[in-house]
């Protein structure tokens, strides 16, 4: 309502309060607004209101229009389409439901309480027998935290592969900088990963980085090569770990060939070294994969170095510079993943 209609209803008012007729009072703001007068039905029905003993000068509160589109027949029908094909688009549902997209989205967000997320990547499509091995496996380590404390678990040493590369290009996420507004978004060229690589091999416990190396050039990970490697973690522990070493301490691995062939476990044995049991197609269950290779690989991402010994000195340098803290949270997160895939019936925990 403008300035001057609020004002004409003030004069309509103390008009009607001093006696005048609706023609009368209508004839008065005509003399005074000119063009400008409320017309004659307008005038006569603030007239009539103010006689009656309203107050108010303002409009009454509208009622919002009916939602015709949203009614109980058409969410079904949304509903029955959503779940016969759930990659419709919103332009597909509005035109096969002869609804506006704004409405079909508000339908779909508010109504049915549905929105749209792109499928995420997981290793692998466990069949229902890889999903109960990943299962029987977390309750038995959850019931062997239960049974004696997580104390336990500083005597679990985990490690693993993986390739560190000369040059590894950043994330989107890291190339992320402030811009001023109407600044233009900042570019850069799509690059791939350096053909210059060299393999780590690391080891770990709640305390810290406890054993390294890398592949020598020419060398493939191989049972005979990695009873090598588990022989120098065995001396390190002695030195680095020397509680472990005479209490005895739990290997955890992945089941790669070169991890689970007769040599190594027959090496294992012979030391009397136990090994914590580790499903089939579990990164999300692995600590190296879930926490030390990537903490470890975003801060290599984006780097160039001049050669595998400048990338393997920057490897050492960061492992060297994990935290305590970060370590002691691994484990931790390990434990809640357990519990996590319990949860989910074998299903990955990771992301889900």
């Amino acid at each position: 309502m403008s300035d001057l209609n609020r004002e004409q209803r003030i004069v309509i008012k103390f008009l009607v309060k001093s006696g005048d007729k609706p023609a009368e009072i209508l004839r008065k703001l005509q003399h005074v607004y000119k063009e400008d007068s409320l017309v004659k039905s307008c005038v006569y029905k603030w007239a009539d209101r103010f006689k009656k003993g309203r107050e108010s000068v303002e409009d009454d509160p509208r009622e919002p229009p009916p939602r015709t589109s949203r009614t109980p027949e058409n969410l079904d029908r949304l509903r029955a389409l959503v779940v016969a094909d759930r990659r419709m688009t919103i332009r597909m549902l509005a035109d096969e439901l002869n609804i506006d997209k704004e409405s079909i989205r508000q339908m779909l967000h508010e109504e049915l309480g549905m929105r749209k997320l792109c499928a995420k990547m997981i290793p692998k499509l466990l069949t229902w027998v890889q999903k109960e091995h990943r299962l029987n496996v977390c309750k038995d380590l959850l019931e062997r935290t239960e049974t004696d404390g997580t104390a336990w678990m500083s005597r679990i040493i985990t490690g693993d592969e993986s390739w560190v590369f000369e040059y590894d290009p950043e994330t989107k996420r890291q190339s992320q900088q402030w811009v001023e507004e109407g600044g233009t978004r900042p570019v850069k060229a799509r690059m791939s990963k350096s053909k210059v690589k060299s393999l780590l091999l690391a080891f770990f416990d709640i305390n810290g980085l406890v054993h390294h190396e890398y592949l020598p050039a020419g060398q493939t990970v191989t049972g005979s090569f990695y009873i090598e490697v588990l022989e120098r973690l065995r001396q390190r522990v002695f030195r680095v770990r020397p509680d472990l070493g005479k209490n005895g301490w739990v290997l955890h691995h992945d089941n790669a060939p070169a991890h689970s062939c007769f040599a190594v476990r027959n090496f294992l044995t012979k030391h009397g070294i136990t090994t914590l049991p580790h499903p089939p197609y579990s990164p999300d269950l692995a600590p190296c994969d879930f926490y030390l290779f990537p903490k470890l690989k975003t801060h290599l991402k984006g780097n160039r170095y001049s050669g595998v010994s400048e990338v393997q000195s920057a490897t050492t340098s960061v492992l060297r510079g994990l935290s305590l803290e970060g370590y002691q949270g691994c484990f931790e997160s390990w434990v809640q993943r357990w519990k996590r895939c319990v949860e989910l019936n074998g299903d990955y925990c990771e992301g889900i």
